[in-house]
């Protein structure tokens, strides 16, 4: 069997497909060997660099602060995010050029700029012009520039799920006297959501990576500089790398599988009308149905054709 995009691969092709993944597979083992019997000679699988995560104040002390810092960043910055690109998607169509033009540029321009530099510009600014104090300052930028450049990016991803739609929604809409603010917000934008939420969790998987560069470069005491700190402590650069890799490995499945279960839950919520009916009325409907399709309305014995009160005569 064919399929749109490939022929089945016959005998010798999947003969080569195996060999290939056979020798993969081995070159895949020979280097993760390579890596263990590397990090076994420099001494980084010692059980003393590993104890503090398992017994000493590593988790109370520095990781689990740090994630907390990772996890308010992240989410302030999402809260303020997703409606602010909503807002600008949804504005970049606007019929009113006066709209358009500056939510467009708005986008454009922030989309440009790496958020390294936003967050820095937001550190210098609040620094200068703002009455927040050096504590508060750092979590105040990273979250400012996560918010400016992912809002533009949130926007871009509005407007592409939007125009997505077929066109016939709008005209229908159009056509049973509906504004277009209730076309957007009642019809297009709910059908739109499931479209966009990969793309739009895909970004905020990106926004809670991002808190690193705060910790990087603004002393952000996010999960990645609270392992800097741990490390020098315990002399464990590596399995401090290691264990904070994983941990936003798991953070970020969580989220995806989060975003995957709400996006099955929409998709199967579409597909029925929501009414719940009970047997009883179901029969009921169906009797009424049978009424009207005989005799269309009560009209009487000269509109039905038939004799009597023009009811149907019940058989038993």
């Amino acid at each position: 069997m064919s399929s749109v995009l490939y022929d089945t691969p016959g005998p010798r092709a999947k003969r080569r497909n195996l060999i290939l993944s056979v020798v993969f597979a081995v070159l895949l083992a020979l280097l993760l060997w390579w890596v263990w019997q590397t990090m076994s000679d420099k001494g980084q699988l010692d059980g003393d660099k590993w104890r503090p995560f398992v017994e000493g104040p590593a988790w109370t002390t520095y990781l689990l602060p740090g994630l907390g810092n990772t996890l308010k960043a992240a989410a302030l910055a999402m809260v303020i995010a997703l409606p602010l690109g909503a807002a600008l998607g949804i504005a970049r169509m606007s019929d009113h050029r006066w709209v358009r033009v500056p939510a467009a540029v708005i986008v454009e321009f922030f989309r440009a700029i790496p958020v390294l530099m936003l967050m820095i510009f937001a550190n210098q600014f609040y620094s200068d012009y703002s009455g927040v104090d050096s504590e508060s300052r750092p979590l105040y930028a990273v979250v400012t520039g996560l918010v400016l450049y992912n809002a533009s990016v949130l926007a871009e991803i509005v407007r592409a799920g939007i125009l997505s739609l077929p066109k016939g929604q709008n005209e229908a809409a159009q056509a049973i006297g509906l504004r277009k603010t209730q076309v957007m917000t009642s019809i297009l934008l709910p059908q739109a959501v499931t479209a966009m939420l990969p793309a739009i969790v895909s970004q905020l998987v990106v926004i809670v990576k991002d808190t690193a560069l705060g910790g990087a470069v603004l002393n952000f005491t996010e999960l990645l500089n609270a392992r800097k700190t741990l490390a020098a402590n315990f002399a464990n650069v590596v399995p401090s790398f290691i264990v904070v890799a994983v941990v936003f490995i798991v953070l970020n499945f969580l989220l995806t599988s989060f975003a995957s279960w709400l996006e099955g839950r929409l998709r199967r919520s579409k597909k029925s009308t929501g009414a719940v009916l009970h047997v009883d009325d179901v029969e009921d409907t169906n009797v009424a149905g049978e009424l009207v399709g005989a005799h269309g309305t009560d009209r009487g014995p000269e509109a039905g054709g038939g004799g009597g009160t023009g009811g149907v005569r019940k058989t038993p």
